[in-house]
């Protein structure tokens, strides 16, 4: 979302509901160089997945120009409780013309074709002050908030306590799928976006270049019943930024819960990342999580930037 006075001219939005191969290099360029400029990538994981690989019930806007892909936002309204969500991104070089409210704008009206109250909820990466400006402007709510905390992984990583007769062993693409999903499922059952995930959603995922079964480190018992899980994530360098590991996902099923173990997977996968030669790891949690934020404030991470998310109806 960007601030600015009202253009003279309304700025055109085009919506279709599949991008052309052409269309998908262009929203990917110009989400880089957004990333460049702010230092915050505009685009939920999520998204670019739909974005590269397709996906149904979703509208995409674009606002074009003689200089090419100038704005764009994507707009998905499968979900019918909680209403329309969507993201969105201007070009550094072409803010403050009122790109960023027409395309908002537009992203209102597509929710309300599904939904008389034009129900959207919109992730501002960075938490930018014109973000929060825009929204407070079009009647949005700010509704949650999404730390981004990092380490240096120069600094010494201690060494994992696992839980006695608990052992680490690498993720089996097409074997632990069904038993993973299920841990997810419980480990996350009150999280709005990481419990719902599906064979599909885990699938699409394991497709991407950065998978790493390897980095995907599994808690075992005994009888080889899943107990918890830290999938690890390597982000690639640009020419300015080299590569960055991800605390990816944390989980420990409920019903193993009060032995360490979460502590313990944390660890083993910090590890993991920098035996890969990474000197540095980020992560994402909720805000609202302080029981986690303390966890990773006192494994060595500090808060970098923050994600917003706003809500409208």
């Amino acid at each position: 979302m960007d601030t600015e006075a009202a253009p003279s001219r309304q700025p055109s939005v085009t919506r279709v509901e599949r991008l052309a191969e052409a269309d998908i290099r262009d929203v990917l360029t110009l989400a880089a160089a957004a990333d460049d400029t702010d230092g915050a990538y505009p685009i939920s994981e999520q998204v670019v997945l739909h974005i590269r690989q397709g996906g149904a019930g979703a509208a995409h806007l674009l606002i074009r120009n003689r200089a090419g892909l100038a704005g764009y936002a994507y707009v998905d309204t499968s979900d019918e409780v909680e209403g329309a969500s969507g993201e969105l991104v201007v070009h550094p070089m072409r803010r403050r013309r009122g790109l960023g409210r027409a395309l908002v704008t537009a992203a209102l009206a597509v929710a309300r074709e599904r939904d008389p109250r034009a129900r959207l909820r919109v992730w501002a990466h960075g938490d930018h002050p014109s973000a929060a400006a825009l929204a407070l402007d079009l009647g949005f709510a700010r509704a949650r908030v999404l730390l981004q905390m990092r380490r240096s992984l120069r600094e010494p990583v201690p060494e994992p306590r696992l839980p006695e007769g608990v052992t680490l062993r690498p993720f089996r693409p097409g074997v632990d799928d069904e038993s993973w999903l299920a841990v997810n499922s419980r480990a996350f059952a009150d999280h709005p976006e990481q419990g719902r995930w599906t064979l599909e959603d885990l699938r699409l995922r394991m497709a991407e270049p950065w998978f790493d079964p390897d980095g995907f480190l599994l808690a075992t018992d005994s009888t080889g019943r899943l107990l918890g899980f830290h999938w690890t994530k390597v982000h690639g360098g640009t020419s300015d930024r080299g590569p960055i590991g991800e605390v990816y996902v944390v989980g420990v099923d409920p019903e193993a819960h009060g032995r360490g173990l979460g502590k313990a997977l944390t660890v083993a996968g910090l590890r993991h990342l920098r035996d890969r030669g990474l000197d540095q790891v980020m992560l994402y949690v909720d805000e609202s999580n302080t029981a986690a934020v303390a966890l990773y404030q006192r494994l060595g991470f500090a808060r970098w930037t923050a994600d917003v998310h706003y809500r409208h109806g």
